[in-house]
């Protein structure tokens, strides 16, 4: 008789394979078609509300790899958060404002053709470029699964956005924290822009290194008593600023040295100057450097005064203890200047090149040659007018700021700016805005740990906040000035009437409207006395106030202010995250983030950066199209995103094969379950189904914490674990008998099945934030018990394994289970039998911890565990010092159940003729 149609096999049509790259873009397409995002709401309304604040990419270009892996890890956490019962929000953004759409809306049009439009038309296509690639990047993230509010993303350059980033500078403004200032910042001559320190990158850049002597007055040597030549050494890298040099640092606490050959260097440095072959003379005569403050020096490149000033900034590991000083080139030359009443020379324009002022600067022999020449350019001739006062020169290689967009070194130069005051107390705050960024990011929960370490001192040594910009497309700081007396207007009608023209026409309106329409109707200000500031926003400011555009305008249901969670790469400490922190803690004096994470970045499989020109770039859509999104999502939650990521074919090759597990776990689990009606109650289950849900409820009570803490890599290894070793290793394997061959109604088999449809149900809330569209089609393919009503992934809950009395320890078997596998390893492999079933364990049963003999049996796969076997011995192993032997089974192999449990092969064991009996 053949016995096939009597056994209870694996039933299911849940396909082996996903086909992903084919069947992912439908079911995308459907969940977006619906509206998911708003059925999650729908399903979680008065839930708690877990908020994620998008960090906003920019407008231009296609996704990259770093992008997919950003957006994947929020889906991922968000998902993980509905799982677990909140109610979620995510609204998407993108920054649209900003130098690099200028730079691409100009290439197209030509410089003359930009030069000649109008400010607003201008405007106009930096916007049609920057919603093209909003609607191509929105694409590209909804490919990889992604759910979010797509249908109502915020934007920076919409109209009541536009508005909203201005009400913020209004009110920052109003709690005194704006202030206008003559400085040196970050200048881009390439862009012909200021820059924040934000956006500042450093790369290795050629200089030269000069040591110039300034020979002191004939009034200083008088006062110093010195006859003859006598000059102050200074160390420069930028010969080009030295015609704006009015000063000369010292370190007030070090002591000077005269040589015989009349320099003066730092006493501690004079050993190394001798060496350098700077100076070659004997030291003649110690001076104290508060001996030289207040003196005047002669600069050799113009014949101008320069005044020796004292400095804390003035350091002695280099040069020669004395630093040239042009407060419109540097930040310490700057606040030193400040002190002693230096002049702010500034002959350098937008571009980089020396200006018509350069004349009035007395260069030697000629300056008009110096008219519109490039700085970079000018230091040669720079060198031949010092003559014999250029001590040495040479050159080296040293870190220097770049643009980190257009990647030219930059400049400092001093130009009237608008700044947020770091040091500075915001109305009505007992605190400085640093001291209340520092304050407010103590309540902030970081992931990882150390990220707190970098944030915290970039906030305790960051300037003031350089937040204009000399360019067309961004916010305008939208100020008036009055033209007699140059204060600006911060009335707060006239503020408010702008911003509801912006609300309506965006901030265009700056530019195209008059003054007289940008007042409102009862202003007591006069249209003709009034000028407007030119000025745009830094777009990190864009950015920085999106918590209060986008949380607190009331104009998106994007969740609650202060935001659950900010995550974004390790490159935004110095941007987004701080922008961010120091415009809430401005305004309001809290962070606008209660849990902060960082993420590294993608490289490939060397750990090298990608790059087109190394042709190691994985670009998303090419992995979607071989792949499939899920295997994506899944390479993002088996690596630790906290440090950098690799990624390559043979990742994703490795990816791919982890997810067939996942998969086909899934799919046997289902197959066993097809038939499964009710659930056991708890007191059906056996020890070997006790055994496997006590062992699933610590698993995912782990797999769970590891998530609580975004720690997916941790979770998927011990979820990985668990079905390798515990679940698919021993748990599936050893119940096939019971599944397969029992009565349909039998208790072992029913309890069986409950096991495994409440681990497969438990263990499908694990994987949906990741695996989300297997997910669901596990869901599609799942027995109606399993089901419990949900008709997609969406409506499900993670709920737990239940809990059973606890069963055996299994340190003992699963040693005794790997020490019988490798005894009878080499008879498989001589073919002295082909199944496990074809042997019996003897030796001392009552050290093994399981009660039940057909458990015991089912645990080794064998036809019988007893104490004495009469069988042919073929192999031995020990337990505890235990010597248990295995032997050939001395019954008969049952024709339907293939157990040698039989009296005759011809007939079957009793159990297997109990249940066709049946």
């Amino acid at each position: 008789m053949d016995y096939k149609d009597t056994l209870l096999l694996p039933k299911t049509d849940f396909p082996m394979r996903g086909n992903l790259p084919t069947n992912e873009p439908k079911k995308y397409q459907a969940w977006f078609d619906a509206n998911i995002y708003e059925q999650m709401k729908a399903k979680r309304a008065g839930a708690e509300i877990f908020t994620l604040h998008d960090g906003p990419p920019y407008a231009n270009g296609d996704i990259h790899i770093g992008h997919a892996l950003n957006k994947i890890l929020k889906d991922i956490i968000l998902k993980y958060n509905y799982f677990q019962g909140k109610s979620v929000r995510m609204t998407p953004g993108w920054d649209c404002h900003g130098l690099p759409i200028e730079q691409k809306v100009e290439e197209k049009l030509g410089k003359s053709k930009k030069e000649a439009m109008p400010t607003e038309k201008f405007r106009e296509l930096c916007r049609a470029h920057a919603a093209k690639f909003v609607d191509i990047q929105r694409d590209g993230f909804k490919q990889l699964g992604i759910i979010a509010d797509w249908e109502n993303p915020y934007v920076t350059m919409d109209f009541k956005f536009e508005a909203n980033i201005y009400r913020t500078l209004c009110e920052v403004a109003q709690k005194g924290l704006l202030v206008e200032r003559h400085k040196p910042i970050f200048w881009s001559w390439a862009a012909r822009t200021a820059l924040a320190d934000a956006e500042v990158e450093y790369e290795d850049k050629e200089d030269y290194s000069i040591y110039v002597h300034f020979e002191l007055s004939d009034a200083a040597k008088e006062k110093l008593g010195i006859e003859g030549k006598a000059g102050v050494v200074i160390w420069t890298t930028t010969p080009w600023t030295l015609p704006a040099n009015t000063g000369i640092a010292l370190n007030p606490e070090e002591m000077y040295v005269l040589t015989d050959d009349g320099h003066i260097v730092a006493e501690v440095r004079y050993d190394a100057m001798i060496e350098e072959g700077v100076v070659s003379g004997h030291a003649l005569r110690k001076i104290a450097s508060t001996e030289l403050e207040g003196l005047l020096a002669i600069n050799p490149v113009n014949g101008r005064t320069s005044k020796v000033v004292l400095g804390e900034h003035v350091m002695m590991d280099g040069g020669t203890g004395a630093v040239h000083t042009a407060p419109g080139h540097g930040e310490d030359d700057y606040k030193v200047g400040l002190k002693y009443g230096l002049d702010v020379i500034m002959p350098v324009d937008e571009r980089g090149c020396y200006d018509e002022s350069v004349k009035g600067l007395n260069l030697l022999p000629n300056a008009d040659e110096f008219i519109g020449m490039h700085i970079f350019k000018a230091n040669e001739p720079i060198l031949e007018l010092l003559g014999d006062n250029l001590l040495k020169q040479s050159k080296f290689t040293h870190s220097y700021p770049h643009c980190w967009r257009t990647k030219k070194p930059l400049i400092y130069r001093a130009t009237n700016q608008w700044f947020i005051s770091i040091d500075d107390k915001p109305e009505g705050s007992s605190d400085t805005l640093r001291e209340s960024a520092l304050k407010a990011i103590e309540d902030v929960n970081f992931y990882p740990a150390s990220s707190k370490n970098r944030l915290q001192p970039m906030i305790e040594g960051r300037p003031d906040w350089c937040i204009s910009r000399q360019r067309s497309w961004g916010v305008p700081i939208a100020f008036f000035r009055i033209k007699s007396t140059k204060e600006v207007v911060l009335d707060n009608d006239v503020l408010e009437h702008i911003a509801s023209l912006f609300d309506t026409h965006g901030a265009d309106a700056w530019y195209s409207m008059s003054n007289a329409e940008l007042l409102p109707a009862d202003s007591k200000y006069h249209p003709d006395d009034l000028e407007k500031i030119s000025d745009i926003l830094d777009v990190w400011f864009d950015s920085g106030s999106t918590w209060n555009s986008v949380l607190s305008s009331g104009n998106y249901d994007a969740g609650e202010y202060p935001a659950s969670l900010y995550i974004e790469g390790s490159d935004q400490h110095r941007g987004w995250f701080q922008s961010s922190l120091l415009l809430s803690s401005a305004i309001n004096q809290v962070s606008p983030y209660k849990t902060l994470i960082t993420h590294g970045f993608t490289v490939d499989e060397k750990g090298e950066k990608m790059s087109k020109s190394k042709g190691n770039v994985v670009a998303p859509d090419k992995v979607i199209k071989q792949y499939g999104s899920e295997i994506l999502r899944l390479w993002v939650a088996l690596s630790n995103y906290q440090t950098d990521l690799k990624i390559s074919d043979g990742i994703l090759k490795q990816t791919a094969e982890q997810y067939r597990k996942i998969r086909n776990t899934f799919r046997f689990l289902l197959a066993n379950v097809d038939d499964l009606e009710t659930y056991v109650e708890n007191d059906a289950y056996g020890e070997l189904d006790r055994w496997i849900l006590t062992k699933a409820r610590e698993v995912f009570a782990s797999v769970k914490a590891s998530f609580d803490v975004y720690d997916f890599l941790g979770g998927f290894a011990t979820l990985n674990h668990f079905i390798t070793n515990e679940l698919s290793g021993i748990y599936m394997d050893i119940t096939k008998d019971r599944l397969y061959c029992e009565d349909k109604n039998d208790v072992s088999r029913r309890a069986t099945q409950s096991a495994m449809a409440h681990i497969s149900k438990a263990m499908l809330g694990l994987i949906a934030p990741v695996l989300t569209y297997t997910a669901d089609e596990i869901l599609e393919y799942a027995p109606t018990l399993f089901k419990d009503s949900m008709e997609n992934v969406f409506d499900l809950v993670y709920v737990e394994v239940p809990e059973v009395e606890a069963s055996f320890d299994d340190t003992l078997l699963i040693e005794a289970r790997q020490n019988f596998s490798e005894a009878i390893d080499s008879l498989k492999k001589e073919k002295v039998i082909k199944a496990t079933l074809e042997l019996e364990i003897a030796g001392d049963i009552d050290i093994l911890p399981i009660d039940d003999s057909k458990d015991l049996e089912d645990w080794f796969v064998v036809s019988a565990v007893k104490e004495r076997s009469e069988g042919e011995q073929v192999a031995a192993f020990e337990v505890e010092g235990k010597t248990f032997t295995v032997h050939k089974a001395t019954a008969a192999k049952c024709p339907r159940c293939w157990r040698f449990t039989s009296t005759s092969e011809e007939c079957t064991c009793e159990r297997c003729a109990s249940v066709v009996g049946a």
